[in-house]
């Protein structure tokens, strides 16, 4: 496997880490209201993503970090910060939304910055749909807050 592509992996992977991380705190925030659900979803997401790109690195004889970088304690602090003002409801999905269009332009990246072999090709661009379809979601979950708070 050629260094750039062990670069997106290794990027991947601790993009997928430090999102984990964040709708873990935001999870432990929310104490059973507001957004659970979503968090849930969006945890077991990156939790699978990390997992099969560290497999991967794995193979390439690379050892992971599974403690994911500094925005790692950005993305907890962001949470925290948002639970103590406002509570953790519709009104973070923007900067969700946001930070997984970030975490697809990654994905983006490693698809045309490398000549991967096809399983990781495939591996890369099933995760990016998949993370896209929950953008969608939360699009439409966005939309749905927005009519519910202009109504009130």
């Amino acid at each position: 496997m050629d260094k750039d592509l062990l670069d997106h992996l290794k990027t991947l992977h601790t993009a997928a880490i430090d999102a984990r991380n964040g709708y873990q705190e935001a999870l432990e925030d929310a104490e059973g209201h507001g957004l659970t659900g979503l968090f849930n979803e969006m945890i077991a997401l990156h939790e699978g993503n990390a997992r099969e790109l560290a497999a991967e690195l794995s193979k390439a004889g690379e050892t992971p970090d599974d403690d994911g970088s500094f925005m790692s304690i950005i993305h907890r602090t962001i949470m925290n910060v948002r639970s103590l003002f406002n509570g953790l409801d519709g009104s973070v999905l923007p900067g969700l939304i946001d930070g997984e269009k970030r975490n697809v332009s990654k994905y983006d990246d490693a698809l045309q910055a490398t000549t991967a072999p096809t399983s990781i090709t495939a591996l890369l661009t099933t995760q990016r749909s998949k993370i896209q379809q929950k953008i969608a979601k939360m699009e439409v979950e966005q939309a749905e807050y927005k009519n519910a708070s202009a109504s009130t």
